[in-house]
C-alpha cells in the first residue's frame, strides 16, 4: 500500500531522553503492524532505525531515522530521533516534518531533562506523551503521573491506564471497562476527565453532555479532540511496554484513530521573501495545486550519495517530476522517488500532500530548502527554526597535509546533516575549529570523520571566543598622510563610539556634513572601521555591542583615495575604542546538572572552583537535585570527565550559550599582554 489521500497519513516524531526506549518502541510497533517478522534489539544492533555502525557500537541513535507502517487503513510515518542531549539538534530538525510530537518517557526514570526540552520544543505541534517500560519493577504510577502534570500542566490526561503489574493497559476512551483493576486512578475517572476536557471546546456538545446527561461516542468527540490537540488544551498520555508488547496494539489504535492527519494539525507558516519584506503565504494540502515540499533532513549515504528527506505540503510528486530548489532557475528531475524505511529505500510512484519521501543524488539539495514545480513559488521558505547554540569547541589538524581538502569536504557534509554543528577558521592559530553542544557531540563527530572519511586527526583546545566592548563614549580623529613623490595619500576621519546593551551587536551611522568626506569614500571608511572591529583594539578579539558614528573628516582633491580612508577609518576606530575604557568579555554557559542528592555539595564545589555561580536548584525526582549554574567557558575544560568521576557516571547535564560578561581583571590583563607580545595560551590533547 501507499497512501492515496492526505487523510490516511499520520506523521509523528518519537522524541525524548536517551534511554527512554524510542528505538525499541519503533521495533514493537513495526512488529505488531506486520511490517517486520521479528523485532530487533538495540543490544544486538539489528533494529530497523539504528543501522549505522556507530549507532550499533554505542547503543544509541545518532541520527533521526524514518520508518513507516500500515495499521487499520492508516499510513503511519515514524521518525525515531536521538535522545542524547548533545544531539538535540538532530532530533529537533524532524519537527517541521511531523504533525505530532510524541515524547517518550522511561517509567522508571520519570521526567528527565530531555523530556522537558522536547516537550518545550514541540509546543507548536500536537503533543502526546508515551510512558514506556511500564513493566519495570517498583514504579509508583500515581507519583509519575503527578510529576508529568506538575511538569507539563493539567492538560496531560491518560487515555489508558496500566494494570498494577504493567502486564497490560486498560482503555479509558474508546470502550472503557470500569470494572478493570488499574495501577492508579480509575477507568471512569480517567474517561470523564478526558471528555470534560474535550467538550469544553464545543458548546453544543457540552450542553448535550451536561444538560441531557447523554454519554458521548468517540466519533462525536473526534473533532473537538483534534482541536484540543492543536490548541494544546489536551496532551494525551499513553502507557506501553515496548519490551513485552503491553499496550502496543492499543497505541497503534490511538495513533490511527486520534493522532491528527495533516489536515487536522497546526499548519506550518510559509513565507515569501526575506527579512522584514517577507510575507505569509498560504500553502494548501491540495493534490491539484502546484507542488511545494520542504527538505527537513539531509543524509550523506556512502552508496546513494546525498539523500534529501522532504515533506510534501501542497500538490503531489511522482517520478519524473521536475522540481526547482528555492529560487533556482534550473529544475532537477526526480529520477527515483523513495520511501525510507530505516536503511532501505523503497521506490514509489506517488507521494501525496502530507507524505514524507526522499530523493537521492541531487547535490544542490540543502536542509530547509523548499522544492516546487512552478516559479510562482520562488522564494518560499518556512519560518526559521531555533536550535541550541554550539558551545564546545575543538581545533582540528590533519596528520597528513594531503587530507586537508578531504577534511573540508567532510565537514561540509556534516554541517548539512547537523544543525547544531558550527565550523570556523581560527586566524590566530591557523586552525579549523568545530563547535558542538558538548564533548560527547564532538567525540561523535570525530568518530564520524574517522569512520566515514578515514581521516586521522589531532585535536587541540581552541582559543576561547572572547570579545571586546567599551564602557563609555569616546571620540577620536586620525589623519593618514603619506607623500613619496607624485600623488600621495591623504584621508582624515573623525568618529565617535558609544556603548550598546549587551548582545546588541554593531551599529554604524553617518553624521558627516558638508561633504568633508566625499560620498564615494564613505564605503572605504566603513571598510576600515569594520576591519578594526574584527581585529580588536585591546586584546585582539572582535569588538561588539558598539555604535560607531562617523562625524567628520577631511580630504584632498589629488591625494585622497580609498586606501587612505580605509587606513584612517581603521586607526580612528582603534584610538576611539582605547579611549572608551575597553573591556574583554568572556563567553558564559548556562549549565543544568542532575546529580544524586548526596553529591550535591561536591558537584557545587566543583562548579565554584571553575568560577561558576549557582542560579537555581530543583528536585526533579526523589533523591535527585537539578543544579542550574552559569559558568565561564574557559572554566569548563574537562568538566564532563570530572563529573563522571564524581558521580560514577550517574549524572546528566545540558549546556546552553549564556551570553558574554566582562572577564576578571587578571584575565583581561593577561589577554592584553599576550596580544602585545605573549603566547597564545592554547593546549593540545
Amino acid at each position: 500500500m501507499t497512501p492515496s489521500s492526505v487523510h490516511d497519513i499520520r506523521n509523528l516524531a518519537l522524541l525524548g531522553h536517551a534511554g527512554s526506549g524510542k528505538t525499541t518502541l519503533v521495533e514493537a510497533l513495526l512488529l505488531a503492524s506486520g511490517a517486520i517478522g521479528a523485532a530487533g534489539s538495540v543490544e544486538r544492533g539489528d533494529t530497523v532505525s539504528d543501522f549505522d555502525p556507530q549507532e550499533k557500537a554505542m547503543g544509541h541513535s545518532l541520527h533521526a531515522a524514518l520508518v513507516h507502517l500500515e495499521w487499520a487503513g492508516h499510513w503511519i510515518n515514524l521518525l525515531d530521533t536521538p535522545g542524547l542531549p548533545d544531539l538535540a539538534g538532530r532530533a529537533l530538525l524532524t519537527l517541521p516534518a511531523v504533525d505530532t510530537a510524541a515524547v517518550v518517557i522511561n517509567a522508571a526514570a520519570g521526567v528527565e531533562s530531555g523530556t522537558r526540552r522536547m516537550m518545550a520544543a514541540g509546543r507548536d505541534k500536537c503533543r502526546m506523551i508515551i510512558v514506556n517500560r511500564i513493566d519495570a519493577p517498583g514504579i509508583d504510577f500515581g507519583a509519575l503521573m503527578d510529576d508529568i502534570v506538575a511538569s507539563f500542566g493539567r492538560e496531560c490526561l491518560p487515555l489508558n491506564l496500566p494494570a498494577s503489574d504493567g502486564s497490560q493497559v486498560i482503555d479509558c476512551f474508546f470502550a472503557p471497562d470500569e470494572s478493570a483493576a488499574t495501577a492508579f486512578s480509575g477507568v471512569r475517572a480517567a474517561h470523564d476527565a478526558i471528555v470534560d476536557q474535550v467538550v469544553e471546546l464545543d458548546e453544543a456538545l457540552m450542553a448535550q453532555y451536561l444538560e441531557q446527561g447523554e454519554s458521548l461516542a468517540p466519533e462525536q468527540l473526534h473533532a473537538p479532540f483534534e482541536q484540543a490537540l492543536r490548541e494544546g488544551h489536551l496532551i494525551p498520555v499513553c502507557f506501553v511496554s515496548a519490551r513485552s508488547g503491553a499496550g502496543v496494539r492499543e497505541l497503534l489504535d490511538i495513533l490511527g484513530k486520534l493522532a491528527p492527519d495533516p489536515t487536522e494539525a497546526n499548519p506550518p507558516q510559509f513565507l515569501k521573501g526575506e527579512g522584514s519584506a517577507a510575507e505569509a503565504v498560504d500553502v494548501m494540502l491540495d493534490a491539484e495545486r502546484h507542488a511545494v515540499a520542504h527538505v527537513f533532513q539531509i543524509a550523506n549515504d556512502p552508496y546513494r550519495g546525498k539523500l534529501g528527506l522532504f515533506r510534501i505540503h501542497q500538490g503531489q510528486v511522482t517520478p519524473n517530476s521536475q522540481l526547482f530548489i528555492g529560487d533556482g532557475r534550473k529544475p532537477f528531475k526526480v529520477a527515483h522517488l523513495l520511501r525510507m524505511h530505516g536503511r532501505n529505500a523503497i521506490e514509489t510512484t506517488l507521494a501525496v500532500p502530507g507524505d514524507l519521501c526522499a530523493v537521492a543524488r541531487v547535490d544542490e539539495l540543502q536542509r530547509d530548502a523548499v522544492l516546487h514545480d512552478s516559479h510562482d513559488e520562488d522564494y518560499y521558505h518556512l519560518a526559521p527554526a531555533t536550535y541550541p547554540q554550539p558551545v564546545f569547541g575543538l581545533a582540528l589538524m590533519t596528520r597528513k597535509p594531503a587530507d586537508e581538502q578531504k577534511l573540508s569536504e567532510a565537514l561540509i557534509r556534516l554541517l548539512e546533516e547537523d544543525p547544531c554543528l558550527e565550523v570556523s577558521f581560527d586566524p590566530r592559530n591557523r586552525r579549523t575549529v568545530v563547535r558542538g553542544l558538548g564533548e560527547q557531540h564532538l567525540k561523535i563527530v570525530l568518530d564520524e570523520l574517522s569512520a566515514r572519511w578515514n581521516l586521522q586527526l589531532d585535536t587541540a583546545t581552541p582559543s576561547i571566543p572572547y570579545r571586546e566592548t567599551i564602557a563609555i563614549t569616546a571620540e577620536a580623529r586620525y589623519r593618514h598622510k603619506k607623500q613619496s613623490g607624485g600623488a600621495g595619500q591623504f584621508g582624515e576621519v573623525a568618529l565617535r563610539v558609544e556603548p550598546l546593551a549587551r548582545g546588541s551587536g554593531i551599529e554604524l551611522a553617518d553624521e558627516v556634513k558638508g561633504g568633508t568626506i566625499p560620498t564615494n569614500f564613505m564605503p572605504a571608511v566603513e571598510k576600515g572601521v569594520r576591519q578594526a572591529l574584527e581585529e580588536g583594539a585591546l586584546a585582539g578579539f572582535p569588538i561588539q555591542d558598539i555604535r560607531v558614528v562617523i562625524t567628520d573628516g577631511k580630504h584632498h582633491a589629488v591625494d585622497s583615495n580609498e586606501v587612505s580612508f580605509v587606513t584612517a577609518g581603521r586607526h580612528a576606530l582603534i584610538e576611539a575604542v582605547l579611549a572608551a575604557r575597553p573591556l574583554v568579555l568572556e563567553p558564559l554557559l548556562d549549565i543544568q546538572v542532575k546529580v544524586a542528592d548526596a553529591l550535591f555539595g561536591e558537584v557545587s564545589a566543583e562548579l565554584a572552583s571553575r568560577r561558576g555561580r549557582l542560579t537555581a536548584t530543583d528536585s526533579p525526582a526523589a533523591g535527585w537535585t537539578l543544579i542550574s549554574a552559569r559558568v565561564p567557558m574557559a572554566g569548563l575544560d574537562g568538566f564532563e570527565g570530572r563529573l563522571k568521576a564524581i558521580c560514577a557516571g550517574e549524572s546528566e547535564f545540558v549546556l546552553e550559550a549564556g551570553g558574554h560578561e566582562p572577564a576578571p581583571q587578571d584575565v583581561q590583563s593577561e589577554l592584553a599582554r599576550q596580544h602585545t607580545g605573549g603566547g597564545n595560551g592554547n593546549g593540545a590533547h
